[in-house]
C-alpha cells in the first residue's frame, strides 16, 4: 500500500509476451505519451512539408521545363497546406498511423492524390490561365510520394523509442473480475493496494487519480455490482475509461446505444454501408448486364446442346439460402440426368458421378453451368462477388454446414456471389470432410471483413484463372 510522499508502490507490469512480475514503481506510472504523440505529429507535419518542398525543388531544378519552374515554386506554397488538411482528414497524424507504418504510407499516397485533385478542381473553378505540364506534375507527385513514404519508414524506430510499440499507456485495474490481457499494460490489483471505487472518499479518489495519471486507457474488471461505481469514477476522470464485460465478447458486440429508459449492446450492423451497397449493386448490374449480352450466343448454343442430348429441361432450379437467411431459387444449366436431379443438394457431385450427362460434364468442368446465375444477379438475389450459396441439404462429412461451425450463418449477411475469395483460392467441389467446409468458411469470413470495390475486381480477375479447375466436376 502506498502512503509515503513519493507515491512509491509495488505492482505488476504485463509485457508483450504475457509474463508479469512484481516490480517497484513511483507514481505516476509513466510519462505522458499524449504529449509525446503531439510532438511527433508536429514533427511529421514539418518533415512532410520539407519533403514536399525538397521533391518540388529537385524536380523543378533538374527535370521540369523552364516555364514550369516558376509555377512550381508558387504551387508548392499552396500544395503544402492543402496536403496537411487532407492528411488530417485521412488520419495520417493519428495514433493508428504511428503504430501501423503501412497504414501511414497508404494514407500518404491518398493525401497526395487528393491534394492534386483538389488543386486541379480549384484551377478549373477559378478558370486559371496558368498551366503546368502533365509530366512535371506527375514527376512532382511521384517524388513527393517517395520522400513522404520514406519518412514514415525512417520515423518508425524513433516512434518506438519515444512511445513504445502501442504508443499509448494502458492501465488495467483488477477488481476481482474476469482476467484481461493487453500487451504492455500496467496491472493494478485493488486488493493488494486497498483500492475501491468509493465516490464519497476524497482521499481514495485522489489515490485512484494518481494511478490513472498519464494513462490513455483505463480498463477495470470487476463484479457486476461494482460497475456503476467504477463508471462514476471514470466519468469524473480525464481518461478513456472502460469496464470489462464478458458478454460483449461472447455476443460479438460492436458497440452500445442508449435510449431514454434502456441501453443495448449492438451485435450486428451489416458488413456494408448504404453507399457501399449502392456501389456494389451498380457494379453487379453493369457487369452482369454486359456479360449476358456478350455471352448470349454461348448461352444459346449450350441450351440447344442440353436439349438435344436428352430432350430434358435446359435450366436446373434449386433453393439456396441467401442474404438475411432468405431462400431463393438459383439457376444453373442442367448437367445431370432429369430423373436423377438432386434438388435438396444432399449428395455432392463427384469426379465419376454417374448422374452427369456428357454435355453436363463439359459445362461443369469449365464452369459454364454457372452462367445462368447472371439472371440471379440482375434480379438482385445474388452478386457477382460474394460467398457461394450452398444447397440446404449440403453436408460436410456427416454434418450440416451450420452444425460444423456456428459462424457459418455470418455468410448470409451479404448477397451470395457467382464467385468469391474461396473459389479464387481453389476451395470448391465436394465437401467430403469438415475441414473442406472450414477452409471455405474462413475465406468467406475474411471477405466479409472490410469490403472494397478493388478487392472485388481482383477476385473477378482471379476467377478467370480457376474457371477450369481440377475440383470442378
Amino acid at each position: 500500500m502506498t502512503t509515503n510522499t513519493d507515491h512509491s508502490i509495488s505492482m505488476e507490469l504485463e509485457d508483450g509476451s504475457g509474463a508479469s512480475g512484481k516490480r517497484h514503481f513511483i507514481l505516476p506510472l509513466g510519462p505522458s505519451l499524449e504529449r509525446r504523440r503531439l510532438q511527433i505529429y508536429l514533427a511529421l507535419m514539418i518533415f512532410d512539408a520539407l519533403g514536399i518542398l525538397i521533391a518540388f525543388v529537385s524536380v523543378g531544378s533538374t527535370l521540369a521545363a523552364p516555364t514550369d519552374r516558376i509555377i512550381l515554386a508558387d504551387l508548392v506554397l499552396l500544395f503544402i497546406p492543402i496536403f496537411w488538411t487532407i492528411a488530417l482528414y485521412l488520419r495520417l497524424y493519428s495514433l493508428h498511423a504511428l503504430i501501423a507504418t503501412r497504414f501511414a504510407q497508404l494514407r500518404v499516397i491518398y493525401a497526395i492524390f487528393g491534394t492534386v485533385t483538389a488543386l486541379t478542381f480549384m484551377a478549373y473553378l477559378a478558370r486559371s490561365p496558368i498551366a503546368i505540364g502533365r509530366l512535371s506534375m506527375g514527376l512532382n507527385m511521384l517524388a513527393a510520394t517517395v520522400v513522404l513514404v520514406s519518412i514514415r519508414s525512417i520515423a518508425r524506430p524513433f516512434v518506438l523509442h519515444r512511445c513504445g510499440p502501442t504508443a499509448e499507456n494502458v492501465l488495467i485495474i483488477d477488481d476481482g473480475g474476469a482476467p484481461v490481457h493487453v500487451p504492455g499494460a500496467w496491472i493494478v490489483k485493488t486488493r493488494e493496494h486497498n483500492l475501491k471505487p468509493d465516490v464519497c472518499d476524497p482521499h481514495m479518489l485522489d489515490r485512484l487519480g494518481l494511478f490513472m495519471t498519464n494513462m490513455d486507457r483505463v480498463l477495470v474488471s470487476c463484479a457486476p455490482e461494482r460497475r456503476v461505481a467504477w463508471a462514476m469514477i471514470f466519468k469524473g476522470s480525464n481518461v478513456s475509461g472502460e469496464i470489462v464485460d464478458p458478454d460483449v465478447f461472447s455476443l460479438g458486440a460492436v458497440g452500445a446505444r442508449r435510449s431514454r429508459s434502456f441501453g443495448t449492446l449492438v451485435v450486428s450492423v451489416g458488413p456494408l454501408s448504404t453507399q457501399d451497397r449502392a456501389i456494389k449493386r451498380a457494379m453487379d448490374i453493369l457487369i452482369a448486364g454486359s456479360a449476358t449480352l456478350f455471352l448470349l450466343p454461348l448461352l444459346i448454343v449450350v441450351a440447344l446442346l442440353i436439349r438435344i442430348e436428352d430432350g430434358g429441361t435446359v435450366l436446373f432450379r434449386q433453393q439456396r439460402q441467401g442474404r438475411n437467411n432468405c431462400l431463393f431459387w438459383i439457376y444453373k444449366f442442367r448437367s445431370m440426368q432429369v430423373q436423377q436431379l438432386d434438388h435438396a443438394g444432399s449428395r455432392s457431385a463427384s469426379r465419376e458421378d454417374d448422374r452427369i450427362t456428357r454435355v453436363g460434364r463439359f459445362i461443369r468442368r469449365t464452369s459454364i453451368d454457372e452462367l445462368p446465375q447472371l439472371i440471379n444477379v440482375l434480379r438482385g438475389d445474388m452478386s457477382i462477388v460474394g460467398p457461394r450459396p450452398h444447397a440446404i441439404g449440403s453436408l460436410a462429412g456427416n454434418k450440416r454446414f451450420w452444425e460444423v461451425d456456428p459462424r457459418y450463418l455470418l455468410r448470409h449477411s451479404l448477397k451470395p456471389g457467382l464467385t468469391g475469395l474461396a473459389q479464387v483460392r481453389g476451395l470448391r467441389g465436394a465437401t467430403d470432410t469438415e475441414t473442406d467446409l472450414t477452409h471455405r468458411l474462413q475465406a468467406d469470413l475474411e471477405y466479409l471483413d472490410g469490403w472494397t470495390m478493388l478487392r472485388d475486381v481482383r477476385i473477378i480477375l482471379g476467377t478467370i484463372r480457376v474457371l477450369v479447375h481440377h475440383r470442378a466436376f
